[in-house]
């Protein structure tokens, strides 16, 4: 068994399906509700059945109680951006980490981000596809954070464009990708149906409800989505450990 095999095992800690929740939206908002005490946060949702969370590499020294000793794994994330950015240049995602870097923190898994459609589309391509030969050759799962952001908003729910965004990350040799869910279970069936790889569901922006979220965790699940990868809809919750909770008894049924 690879080194890539066993640590994708530890990856999915529970069961077959995944929960993780990114955290890595502080770079790019700010110090939000849920991140400014981030070891509390990190400690409910693993509490609430999460497999593992997605941070920054400079937050990883705040963790080492909660990470590991089977509470939950480690993602780092290479791709950063900020609010900050003109807006020109809002779709420009930088790698700011490296593989080798990551593994010496202790990370279980690398992810990054891609914005297809985008002007930068070309070098965020290029950043993906050598993350995925530097993760072959550390044998460390890379999951892909690929979204359609041409500046068309419907563009990015497009269940073809979606499956083309799958697609290319796992032509490029990721492991793992998160997309959009495209509105229905019909649709996103065709999405699952274009790659042989995980398929994971974002969050997209704040839900209404709860309601809302497990609806459309339970649609994707039935449509063949692998699990999900959803940061602000739980992290900000006023109770993550609840609804995480709540979300692993769907992904477990």
């Amino acid at each position: 068994m690879s080194g890539k095999e066993i640590r994708l095992k530890k990856l999915y800690h529970h069961s077959d399906k995944l929960l993780i929740v990114p955290m890595d939206h502080g770079i790019t908002i700010g110090p939000v509700k849920g991140l400014s005490e981030i070891n509390h946060t990190v400690n409910a949702v693993f509490a609430g059945g999460a497999d593992a969370v997605v941070v920054h590499k400079g937050l990883v020294r705040y963790l080492t109680d909660s990470i590991g000793s089977n509470k939950g794994e480690l993602i780092v994330h290479l791709s950063a951006s900020t609010a900050l950015a003109p807006e020109s240049q809002s779709t420009r995602k930088e790698v700011v980490s490296s593989v080798e870097h990551s593994i010496r923190l202790g990370a279980t898994a690398i992810s990054t981000h891609v914005n297809l459609g985008s002007p930068f589309e070309a070098e965020q391509i290029r950043d993906v596809g050598l993350i995925a030969e530097e993760c072959d050759k550390w044998g460390i799962p890379l999951l892909a954070m690929m979204y359609v952001r041409d500046g068309s908003k419907q563009h990015e729910f497009d269940p073809e464009r979606i499956r083309h965004a799958a697609r290319v990350a796992e032509e490029l040799g990721a492991d793992i990708v998160k997309v959009n869910y495209s509105g229905s279970a019909e649709s996103f069936a065709q999405v699952v149906s274009g790659v042989k790889i995980p398929v994971l569901i974002a969050g997209g922006e704040r839900l209404s409800s709860n309601d809302d979220l497990l609806v459309m965790i339970d649609d994707a699940l039935s449509a063949g989505a692998n699990g999900i990868s959803i940061g602000r809809n739980i992290f900000q919750d006023e109770d993550p450990e609840k609804l995480c909770a709540s979300i692993r008894s769907i992904l477990d049924q």
